[in-house]
């Protein structure tokens, strides 16, 4: 996947616990955003795509410690994968334990289409407080963008603003940092205060509202791309309307 345009799907929840329904809503939530989609192969320890005919008795069972295994759609020719990773206290908000989900698919114009309703189904499938989808490459920007020390530099090669580690963020439900889509949950939106009707105007231009009442938010027509100089002046609008995100307006 990493040779071939890409599309990154990370949202981050309350950490998953055996026989969890969550991971299985996920799953169910990616296969009805993108027709078509099956997800119901493992991998071998060689990399073979194994299938999987009772896939949602196995995926219950192997549930534990904030994890779920990788499943695939059996297509080596387009893979698409999906996998939940748990993250300790030590590292998180509020020292509370997370399950991450992540997702990559190819980054084509049937992915690209329905990117906003997988985005969703994960999300909402797992209960996250927030999450992204981005062109895959995205988290090496981000990577760059978090303060590791005070002496470091005031912003990132691409000129974006510093972010704190997440284990320095005070509560869960505060976005880490912006992706080309980007999934809030009610308390994540009240927590940086989306939506402002008098200054959202744009955002909302390109935002859907989930059935839960959070939101999904594309800051870009097309996949986000730092590289064209329009794509990054949103981005960077975004943080500077949204200063809670990556803890940059906690003193």
């Amino acid at each position: 996947m990493t040779k071939r345009k890409a599309l990154t799907l990370i949202v981050y929840a309350p950490a998953l616990v055996g026989n969890d329904r969550r991971a299985l809503d996920s799953v169910h939530g990616m296969e009805k955003a993108l027709p078509g989609l099956r997800l119901e192969w493992r991998l071998s320890d060689g990399g073979r795509p194994i299938a999987l005919p009772q896939r949602d008795a196995w995926l219950a069972e192997r549930v534990e410690d904030g994890r779920f295994p990788l499943l695939c759609n059996g297509d080596e020719s387009y893979p698409v994968t999906v996998n939940g990773r748990g993250r300790p206290g030590l590292l998180s908000p509020g020292g509370q334990p997370l399950s991450e989900v992540h997702a990559e698919l190819p980054l084509d114009e049937p992915v690209i289409a329905a990117a906003a309703a997988l985005l969703e189904g994960v999300a909402e499938g797992v209960h996250s407080f927030w999450g992204h989808a981005s062109p895959y490459g995205h988290g090496s920007e981000v990577a760059q963008q978090f303060r590791r020390s005070p002496h470091g530099p005031e912003c990132s090669p691409h000129g974006l603003p510093m972010l704190y580690l997440p284990e320095k963020l005070p509560a869960p439900e505060i976005p880490w940092f912006l992706g080309w889509l980007n999934y809030w949950s009610p308390a994540a939106a009240r927590a940086i205060g989306f939506p402002d009707p008098a200054r959202d105007a744009e955002l909302l231009s390109r935002a859907r509202r989930t059935a839960t009442g959070g939101w999904v938010v594309q800051l870009t027509d097309a996949p986000l791309d730092l590289d064209n100089p329009a794509h990054l002046d949103a981005l960077k609008r975004a943080y500077e309307r949204f200063p809670e995100i990556g803890g940059r307006s906690t003193p």
